[in-house]
């Protein structure tokens, strides 16, 4: 397949797509393809000065600023941060929503991640998966005559099963671009991030910063490569070993299952 495909990302926070999914983002950014990413919550719970209301203001400019550089359509939805549940209206908004965009890939969240707001995200997808495809169930949006396929981004957590490496990628290539997009998110990764995981305040100077994220972005793909360093081993052979940053993605089972074919035109 050579047409430009269509993305949709059904993210919990703004900043999670890009934290998960960039490197597969900017390449399907540059081959064309369309891309929406949907912060199902407003993200206003992620600071620890900020009040609620000028938070979830600023989170969705630092969105936007991401959606710009990814030249994607960035919507950031008004669920209270840190309150989602995989309810019915959720459930309803997510089939419309992939109804309208009519994706060709879907990235959600697992079931089973550490984050409430990611489970009530990765629930509801997958509870949606079928049903897109029911004409009566939210009539007022027609029906899709397939689901499309839809994948889970990846988390470290095994209960209570562990995340099936389906689909593994080398994105070192990407990690400058990846870094600048999450770099965003300031509110996020220069100070909720060092508040929260007690980490050392980044630098003032913007190239530090941008090497500081760096780095601590590389910290945390150590032990994602190491969660899956079989699977990259296995896949690349001795070449994975000198790979620094991978993505890995789980196919849902209870949507599309894709042909090797859309696998790699899914997943480039």
């Amino acid at each position: 397949m050579t047409k430009p495909a269509r993305v949709l990302v059904l993210g919990a926070h703004p900043d999670d797509a890009e934290f998960h999914a960039g490197g597969l983002l900017l390449r399907h950014g540059s081959r064309g393809a369309t891309i929406r990413i949907v912060s199902v919550t407003n993200g206003a719970a992620g600071h620890h000065r900020m009040h609620p209301l000028e938070l979830a203001v600023r989170r969705r400019h630092e969105a936007q600023a991401a959606g710009r550089l990814l030249k994607a359509d960035y919507q950031t939805w008004d669920y209270p941060d840190g309150e989602l549940e995989p309810s019915l209206e959720l459930r309803r908004r997510l089939i419309r929503e992939i109804r309208h965009f009519q994706p060709d890939l879907v990235l959600t969240h697992r079931p089973y991640d550490y984050h409430p707001d990611h489970r009530a995200v990765g629930q509801a997808v997958q509870d949606a998966c079928y049903m897109v495809t029911v004409p009566l169930v939210a009539p007022d949006s027609p029906h899709l005559e397939s689901d499309p396929v839809v994948a889970f981004m990846c988390d470290l957590f095994t209960r209570p099963v562990p995340l099936r490496p389906d689909v593994i990628r080398d994105v070192t290539a990407e990690l400058p671009q990846i870094v600048r997009l999450l770099a965003c998110h300031e509110s996020q990764v220069f100070e909720f991030l060092p508040y929260n995981q007690k980490l050392e305040q980044p630098p003032c100077d913007p190239d530090q910063r941008l090497e500081w994220l760096r780095e601590w972005y590389l910290r945390f793909m150590k032990q994602r490569m190491e969660a899956f360093r079989e699977a990259v081993l296995e896949g690349l052979g001795d070449s994975g070993k000198s790979i620094q940053c991978i993505e890995v993605y789980e196919i849902c089972q209870y949507a599309r299952k894709p042909t090797p074919e859309e696998i790699a035109w899914l997943f480039p």
